[in-house]
């Protein structure tokens, strides 16, 4: 324990431009009290104007620099062998004319693709039938159906969602967070795989 660094790289951060990344901000380290402080303040990467919005540091990258610093050092990794580094550029202001709309365009969306379903599956003619069944009468708007059936699919969207605007009803992550983050997982993986110039060798790389 005495002559090794165990280190666990974050999956991702987040860095602005021109900024100077430790080991210290991309990893957890256990070190001997001696060298904690220095290992965490090795310095990994620069970023530059040349760099795009993502960057992959590789382990071997941060064991290689260990090794070099700290010679007869053990160096322990755990957990993923790759960061992604995000270079978060100054965000321009939203634009209210283009947020409004958007909005537009999905509450339409939304709205024409609920009455699309409605209009297939011909909501209007069960409501129509289950009022005639149950009362013995014909109404052409059995709004008695309609008004809760109308209130219960908003509430249901929302139960759902997970979500009452920015509030979170509960902890559960909703299906769309989930599916979300499976997309994430998976552009990450993606990112990794050929952003990271290790990881892959070209015949003519020889």
């Amino acid at each position: 324990m005495e002559s090794s660094i165990y280190l666990k790289l974050r999956h991702r951060i987040q860095v602005h431009p021109d900024s100077s990344i430790s080991l210290g901000r991309i990893a957890q380290i256990i070190a001997p009290d001696a060298y904690a402080e220095r290992v965490k303040s090795l310095q990994i990467y620069q970023v530059s104007e040349c760099d795009q919005n993502i960057i992959i540091i590789d382990v071997m990258q941060v064991i290689g620099l260990i090794q070099d610093h700290f010679q007869g050092m053990d160096v322990q990794t755990i957990g993923p062998a790759q960061t992604i580094v995000e270079v978060v550029f100054k965000r321009k202001r939203m634009s209210v004319p283009l947020f409004i709309l958007v909005w537009l365009l999905l509450f339409i969306g939304a709205g024409l693709a609920i009455m699309n379903f409605h209009e297939d599956v011909s909501m209007r003619s069960v409501h129509q039938h289950l009022y005639e069944i149950i009362t013995g009468e014909a109404n052409s708007k059995p709004l008695i159906f309609q008004v809760p059936y109308s209130i219960g699919l908003g509430l249901g969207m929302i139960l759902f969602f997970n979500h009452v605007f920015r509030k979170r009803i509960n902890e559960e992550p909703s299906p769309l967070e989930v599916e979300m983050f499976n997309y994430q997982l998976d552009l990450d993986q993606y990112v990794i795989m050929n952003e990271n110039k290790e990881s892959m060798k070209h015949i003519d790389d020889d």
